[in-house]
């Protein structure tokens, strides 16, 4: 269901989120773009900061987006809008936003440069950008534990949502100058995702990601066996607070430049 998956994302991100909010430092009265931003928990966040402002949430997701609505409503936030939409090319008002964030929402686009020259249209000149992207996937070895424990020997599959497009900080800065940003920065964020308080609640909440579902349907194995190693994975990886996996993460900060008439 998503509003348990809405959970899930929220309570795996938690200590991320935390830097995220920071960096982002939302003024009582910016206008703020929220991308990729799933059930809204930095939506509102921001929206609660710009108290004079206006926060605009963006996603493809009707099942997260109506969790996101939901929850707005449920805690009286008027000044929060929820858009199912493609960033990459949904019509954003021309300059109509002072900071753009993103929690780990930019990684996945069919065409990252029209992506970020669409959102950097939509900031207006000097606006900041505040996203959470993960850095490699060798600075992240949870994504490949998870894989080969259930498929061992079988290389990523092509073709698939990549969570570590932005990883590298050269391609992603390449990405952000041409869009029309500047004073573009990296800082390192070295969190533990958070899987849950034990292993069978994580193996559940694992089971409806992705990465899971992929890696299964790329083996003739039995589904037990794989299931079976997950677990054991789990179970490795328990601690007192929880199952926990050592991550890496990129905070990107820009501002846009100065906007040119033509673009």
């Amino acid at each position: 269901m998503a509003l348990d998956r809405a959970d899930f994302y929220d309570a795996e991100l938690a200590r991320h989120n935390r830097h995220l909010r920071v960096a982002a430092g939302v003024g009582p009265n910016d206008l703020v773009l929220d991308i990729g931003c799933g059930a809204g928990q930095t939506t509102r966040e921001a929206a609660r900061a710009a108290s004079q402002g206006e926060v605009v949430g963006v996603d493809t997701s009707a099942e997260m987006l109506e969790v996101a609505r939901r929850r707005s409503a449920d805690e009286g936030l008027r000044n929060v809008v929820f858009e199912q939409a493609d960033a990459q090319v949904y019509a954003f008002p021309a300059g109509g936003f002072d900071l753009c964030i993103s929690r780990f929402g930019v990684m996945f686009f069919a065409d990252p440069a029209a992506a970020f020259a669409n959102i950097g249209r939509a900031m207006r000149s000097g606006a900041r950008l505040v996203w959470m992207v993960w850095q490699s996937r060798e600075r992240n070895p949870w994504s490949g534990a998870i894989r080969q424990a259930l498929t061992p020997g079988t290389a990523v599959s092509a073709g698939g949502p990549d969570p570590f497009s932005l990883g590298d900080p050269t391609i992603a800065k390449d990405l952000l100058s041409a869009a029309g940003f500047t004073s573009i920065d990296f800082a390192d964020v070295r969190e533990p995702v958070y899987y849950g308080p034990n292993v069978d609640a994580a193996s559940e909440a694992l089971a409806g990601l992705y990465l899971v579902k992929d890696a299964l349907a790329h083996t003739d194995e039995a589904p037990g066996k794989a299931l079976q190693r997950l677990r054991d994975l789990l179970e490795a990886h328990i601690t007192p607070e929880g199952i926990f996996f050592d991550s890496r993460a990129w905070i990107i900060t820009a501002r846009r430049a100065g906007v040119d008439a033509s673009q």
